[in-house]
């Protein structure tokens, strides 16, 4: 090769390096997504993208990381899914009745949290917090609370608000192995019954396509299941989502406040999302709520959750 055309095929390298770096750039306001603990779903209806919060349950966010390097969602039904309440997955033998070879989890329900833990603070109801860890809405008892318990922490849990990732389990609360669930609309019945451990950043809409039945006909499935951080970094969706630490986000709050008033949960909080630079509109209309009713939110073997 000339010296020329290296010199060219260099500058032609740094230029597309400067490109990627620019075209990766974080707005401010926003944040990458935590690659270690996003799962990349790719189902027959489109691509979801789910961050999990190890800070909330450990253990679950590690089960679902070590299924899917070991390929085990890959082509797995969703076998159990009813409209505006959830999308249940994660059974081999679609049922609802199977599971991994993995032994059952040990219910992280709720946790026990100091003064310092971090959340960024929604409302205020009485004897609460409500708010956000990352992506995902949660609820707390007050700081205050710390002074009088055994242990000098207080109780946080997730919220199941639309787009939230749940575990599934029969009437033993620590029967979760690796059946997972996805909102499709709110359901304050599953709280701290259930373990809520991440949220859906992309692909909501994805998410209320999936075909409904209990099991559906012809059901839709996961086809490919991946870490984000094992993806190669061209095929990485390039996803940023506001980052509920920053200013941008409390603006956000103090806003949709003073437009709904100043009682607004968690669950009316759409955080803002960007897929390779563009903004995301989010779905229009309010987020589907469905009715508590009558029914238990423990369900018989194997099931998964209850409306």
């Amino acid at each position: 090769m000339s010296g020329v055309k290296t010199k060219a095929a260099i500058a032609g390298a740094l230029a597309a390096l400067l490109m990627s770096t620019q075209a990766f750039a974080v707005d401010p306001g926003y944040r990458e997504l935590d690659a270690d603990h996003t799962l990349v779903i790719d189902t027959n209806k489109g691509r979801v993208v789910v961050e999990m919060y190890p800070q909330m349950a450990p253990a679950h966010v590690e089960r679902l990381v070590t299924l899917t390097r070991q390929h085990f969602y890959d082509g797995l039904i969703f076998h159990r899914v009813i409209e505006d309440f959830m999308d249940q997955t994660g059974d081999p033998k679609g049922t609802g009745e199977g599971g991994s070879s993995l032994p059952d989890l040990r219910a992280e329900f709720n946790i026990r949290k100091d003064t310092a833990f971090p959340i960024a603070v929604v409302g205020r109801p009485a004897g609460a917090v409500t708010g956000f860890v990352g992506a995902l809405p949660v609820q707390s008892q007050v700081n205050e609370m710390s002074a009088i318990t055994a242990d000098g922490k207080t109780a946080a849990w997730g919220l199941y608000c639309q787009g939230v990732l749940g575990m599934a389990h029969s009437y033993d609360p620590n029967s979760a192995n690796s059946q997972f669930f996805l909102m499709r609309g709110a359901n304050p019945s599953l709280e701290a019954k259930y373990t809520a451990f991440g949220a859906v950043v992309s692909g909501m809409d994805v998410v209320r396509k999936i075909k409904i039945g209990e099991p559906p006909v012809n059901p839709d499935k996961m086809v490919k299941v991946q870490v984000l951080a094992d993806m190669a970094p061209a095929d990485r969706p390039n996803i940023q989502i506001m980052d509920t630490r920053s200013p941008q986000f409390q603006t956000l709050v103090d806003q949709m406040k003073k437009s709904k008033g100043p009682d607004i949960t968690p669950c009316d909080v759409k955080l803002p999302v960007k897929v390779a630079g563009v903004d995301v509109k989010p779905e229009a209309g309010p987020t589907p709520v469905l009715s508590q009713g009558t029914a238990s939110p423990t369900p018989p073997a194997g099931a998964g959750p209850q409306q």
